[in-house]
């Protein structure tokens, strides 16, 4: 080993905070005292390793206990069944049925709030056919997060269509999950 090896080592070891003297004269008395500095390089690198995996273990068991623990929501009134699957108890429509309508048409009423979706829902204006002639949404004039009614208001724009022909206005429930299930609207017929 040459000096300059020696000096190398030495600041290498002085580099990890580990005080150890050596002398370079004594080839096998040089290497022991390398081993026993990295050594004790490696118990204070273990240990700090240690009291990390303690630490991300004990914040992980945590967050997974209160992960399992269950939601508890305070009971509400609820709409009857009977109500909830009734759609004239759920939405009031101000415009008489057989009303001659032009365009633009404001539509006015109010629905329960599970009626809405993100304060809105769905209404086409169909020919007697079932074939849509405009789509428009509805919007909430209110906190629709509720059961009561809650006012809305929506425009239909629509092409000119033959008088005297025969329509409807269909006012859907919004179901953003898609579930035949959920499905409810009303029809309102109108003519042209």
């Amino acid at each position: 080993m040459t000096r300059d090896d020696c000096t190398y080592v030495t600041l290498y070891v002085k580099f990890f905070e580990v005080n150890t003297t050596f002398y370079c004269n004594k080839k096998n008395h040089s290497i022991i005292h390398v081993l026993i500095s990295k050594f004790s390089l490696m118990k204070h690198t273990a240990l700090w390793f240690i009291i990390i995996v303690l630490i991300v273990g004990g914040v992980w068991f945590f967050k997974s206990e209160r992960a399992l623990e269950p939601v508890i929501v305070e009971p509400s009134e609820k709409l009857a069944p009977e109500t909830a699957a009734n759609p004239a108890e759920m939405i009031q429509v101000d415009l008489s049925a057989n009303t001659q309508i032009t365009s633009p048409l404001t539509i006015t009423g109010k629905a329960r709030g599970p009626w809405y979706f993100e304060a809105s829902f769905p209404i086409e204006l169909q020919d007697n056919n079932g074939a849509v002639i405009v789509m428009t949404t509805a919007q909430a004039q209110g906190d629709w997060m509720t059961e009561d009614f809650v006012p809305f208001t929506a425009t239909l724009t629509f092409p000119a269509q033959p008088a005297g022909s025969l329509g409807k206005i269909v006012l859907k429930r919004d179901n953003p999950s898609g579930e035949p299930q959920n499905d409810a609207s009303i029809v309102v017929p109108v003519q042209f």
